[in-house]
């Protein structure tokens, strides 16, 4: 019996994992379960937005505005770790698409995962395999904000040619899906520890915000339309959403000093929302699936593990300590497949462009599992440390 513990407490890091492969398998399997809701399209992309931003919020709940104060201890290991990640990524997965001539829109979808940011799964592994957390989680933080640019820029660049890429649109999708929430769950950091001046502000910016809102459906957004200017309107739109984080970092604080556990309760929230697009992804996408999926899966595995090796390699020639290569390693190698997923949402290809992003996913949390866990009894030895 004892023995039987200690199996199910190793296991328990694997039950997301295998929450995910069950997932894919529901959607191979019953297609038509995943896809529609009576008439309701469960692909809609206002309902994947709203999932994806969701997500988002749920892993920014475990972010801090100190996250972001960590550049002064780590700076030259964040900048190697930001070099690596969106230039190894994304033409790793230009590469992929050369060798098995992928149809151009899931090789798109191989780009962008690779060209999006690093999500937060690497901080977990990076604690599991007791390396450089602060490294880690800075990492993370800017490539999150770098994503709106670089994101857009390596896809015009590398996948030009296999979809249309809209640069402006797709920084807009990028700063609604990911910037957006976490700015809101940064919000509820801030509000945290905010004065009593500083809680009163953000409660007259939420009382704007519900304002502009609320006038929004009643004639303002329609003499918006008819008054400004394409770009105009699309920051209007922007401004919006901005509007809404606001409102929804602040509730989500006032909701949390009478629930306190709810950010305990909110990891999970995420989880769910991964399960579901990866679900609706491999319903959307079966025929694609069943015929490239042992090729995507051979190019998902390449892809991860090129991101592992070269992270480590390149860190150590730039004369990282072997902590904080582990952690660049983790950095490069786990990409956003939420993001990706979003944008594929956003385009109305979840099924092609976004195939990539459901296959991807779950061997990277396979394979993440794994290499923390070996690193985790492998510790390393008092090394200095450079940075």
């Amino acid at each position: 019996m004892q023995k039987l513990r200690k199996i199910l407490r190793e296991l328990k890091g694997y039950y997301y994992t295998a929450w995910i492969i069950i997932a894919v398998a529901a959607g191979l399997l019953f297609p038509s379960a995943f896809t529609h809701w009576g008439q309701f399209d469960l692909r809609n992309k206002w309902l994947i937005l709203f999932i994806v931003q969701t997500v988002m919020f749920g892993m920014g709940i475990q972010m801090s505005l100190r996250d972001f104060t960590g550049l002064s201890q780590t700076g030259r290991g964040v900048l190697i770790g930001l070099v690596c990640h969106f230039s190894i990524m994304p033409l790793m997965g230009l590469l992929l698409t050369k060798v098995f001539h992928f149809d151009p829109e899931i090789a798109a979808g191989i780009i962008l995962i690779g060209s999006c940011s690093s999500g937060l799964a690497s901080n977990v592994m990076v604690y599991i395999a007791r390396a450089n957390l602060v490294l880690s989680v800075t990492v993370t933080a800017m490539a999150t904000l770098a994503a709106p640019f670089l994101t857009p820029l390596l896809m015009k660049l590398l996948a030009g040619t296999l979809i249309k890429i809209k640069f402006a649109d797709m920084m807009m999708e990028i700063v609604k899906i990911v910037i957006v929430p976490i700015g809101a769950a940064l919000l509820h950091d801030y509000l945290k520890r905010a004065s009593g001046t500083g809680k009163r502000n953000v409660g007259i910016m939420a009382l704007l915000a519900t304002m502009w809102l609320t006038a929004l459906p009643l004639g303002w957004w329609s003499w918006l339309q008819a008054h400004l200017s394409e770009p105009a309107t699309q920051s209007a739109t922007m401004f919006g959403f901005f509007a809404g984080a606001i409102i929804a970092g602040a509730l989500y604080h006032w909701i949390t000093e009478r629930v306190p556990r709810l950010d305990d309760f909110m990891p999970y929230v995420s989880m769910f929302g991964i399960i579901y697009f990866t679900t609706v992804t491999t319903a959307a996408g079966r025929e694609n699936l069943l015929h490239v999926g042992l090729l995507l899966f051979l190019a998902s595995v390449i892809h991860n593990a090129a991101g592992y090796f070269f992270g480590y390699l390149l860190s150590r020639i730039c004369r990282l300590d072997k902590n904080s290569a582990r952690t660049i390693a983790f950095e490069v190698g786990l990409q956003n497949g939420g993001m990706a997923s979003g944008l594929a949402g956003g385009m109305g290809k979840l099924g092609t462009v976004g195939l990539a992003a459901a296959v991807f996913s779950p061997w990277m949390n396979i394979s993440g599992s794994i290499l923390a866990n070996y690193w985790k009894r492998r510790p390393v030895r008092s090394e200095v440390v450079s940075e």
